[in-house]
């Protein structure tokens, strides 16, 4: 059975078993006119007044981007905005990179993003977390922490956020209030929005907002400096727009979830011993700490003691920013590594990447098909693999030749769960 995983940017076919169940929502079609239909959800938003009736021409106004670790289709939605507030002079407008931990974009990699106007005719910043000079205080969380916020964006006088809704490996959902918590936050808001409590619990997991700690905190923070607008869309496999939602931050993303959890999220009769998953090639999957959302969707159908293949391109490395990588070298396994973040008195950087694939690897062996090195792959306690189909055949001498195999070849946008186990990780 021919299958093709999406992959880096020009995917990879894979020959398996006629018996591997592929798992995939139904494709949905790209918006016949995706520019047009943009411009009447910002004339006909959700809970909102119209775009261009909410924004004076003297207004500063911020718009919160999601950086190029997403495959938000900010060429589309920014330039949308920009002339839909053509009464609003360009220097006006400030867009804020939401990178959170993450490095900054190079201005070539901004072109890609944006487009090449964009660039030259308005002020873009990276969201710098560590830096306190360009943060402002505007709170203290229940979830104890203090709240810090891109200064940009908390002294902007109209505030949007764009963004793609999909299914998220503990925030429930992408999309809304998570462009701006923790796109553009602090250091000490993040690490608190992602210590091992937050990250440890049950109901945060794919696709539940109900009582999910992690949602909770991101809008109890929008609610403290609010967004004035929200744009955000689904994408379908091959990155093109599905809808859009716009309009009042929280009802417009309420009903994008809902949009996507109908689409995406997908139920299945049991678990199998082996899953293939991609991790929604480029640029999803351009270093192994993404990485971890794929093997997560995978963990949700995999048998314990099973295995999962992640096809992640990793063109980007580890990454080599953060503690990502450092993490690993502070314990023996996966449990011991569970065990030292569950310490309440360690605290680190990246340890919530750390934390989720610890627990996936207590669950299941995991194999890595990457551009990465053996000894990378290896420094993460996970398993190298050079071919994919090699490997299947390898794993029927310990599951047996009847051995059940499910293939994600979508990766994370696609969530399957096994009913019983909907909430556990």
């Amino acid at each position: 059975m021919k299958t093709e995983l999406l992959y880096g940017k020009d995917g990879i076919m894979l020959d398996l078993p006629d018996n591997a169940f592929v798992i995939e929502p139904k494709n949905l079609p790209k918006m016949e006119n995706d520019r047009e239909a943009i411009r009447e959800a910002l004339r006909n938003p959700i809970n909102s007044k119209p775009l261009r009736e909410s924004v004076k021409a003297t207004d500063i106004v911020s718009i919160v981007i999601s950086d190029i670790t997403r495959p938000t289709p900010n060429h589309i939605l920014v330039p949308a905005l920009i002339e839909e507030l053509d009464h609003v002079p360009h220097e006006n407008f400030v867009i804020i990179n939401g990178t959170g931990t993450h490095r900054d974009q190079t201005r070539e990699e901004f072109v890609g993003m944006l487009g090449e106007w964009v660039v030259d005719n308005i002020r873009i910043v990276n969201n710098h977390c560590h830096d306190k000079e360009t943060l402002i205080k505007v709170g203290h969380s229940r979830f104890g922490c203090d709240v810090y916020l891109n200064k940009d964006y908390v002294e902007s006088d109209f505030k949007i956020v764009t963004g793609f809704i999909e299914p998220h490996f503990f925030a429930g959902f992408s999309g809304g209030p998570k462009g701006m918590m923790p796109g553009i936050a602090g250091i000490e808001t993040i690490m608190t929005f992602h210590n091992a409590r937050m990250i440890g619990d049950p109901l945060a997991t794919w696709g539940n907002m109900v009582d999910n700690p992690v949602q909770d905190m991101t809008r109890e923070i929008n609610g403290m400096c609010k967004p004035d607008f929200m744009l955000n869309v689904t994408l379908n496999r091959e990155k093109d727009i599905t809808a859009i939602f716009a309009g009042e931050l929280f009802e417009a993303h309420d009903r994008g979830c809902a949009f996507a959890k109908e689409h995406a999220m997908l139920r299945c009769d049991e678990r199998f011993d082996v899953v293939i998953a991609s991790n929604s090639g480029y640029p999803l999957d351009q270093n192994l700490y993404q990485a971890v959302k794929g093997m997560s969707a995978a963990h949700k159908i995999v048998k314990k003691g099973g295995s999962i293949i992640i096809a992640s391109e990793c063109s980007d490395g580890l990454p080599d920013h953060g503690n990502y990588s450092k993490i690993f070298e502070m314990a023996n396994s996966p449990q011991e590594l569970l065990d030292m973040i569950n310490n309440p008195d360690f605290k680190l950087f990246d340890q919530w990447q750390v934390q989720k694939q610890a627990v996936i690897q207590v669950w299941a062996d995991v194999f890595v098909y990457s551009k990465l090195t053996d000894e990378q792959v290896e420094s993460t306690m996970l398993k190298p693999t050079h071919d994919i189909e090699a490997t299947i055949e390898e794993l029927k001498k310990k599951y047996g030749e009847d051995m059940t195999i499910a293939v994600l070849p979508l990766g994370p946008l696609t969530i399957p769960y096994v009913e019983e186990t909907v909430t556990v990780e």
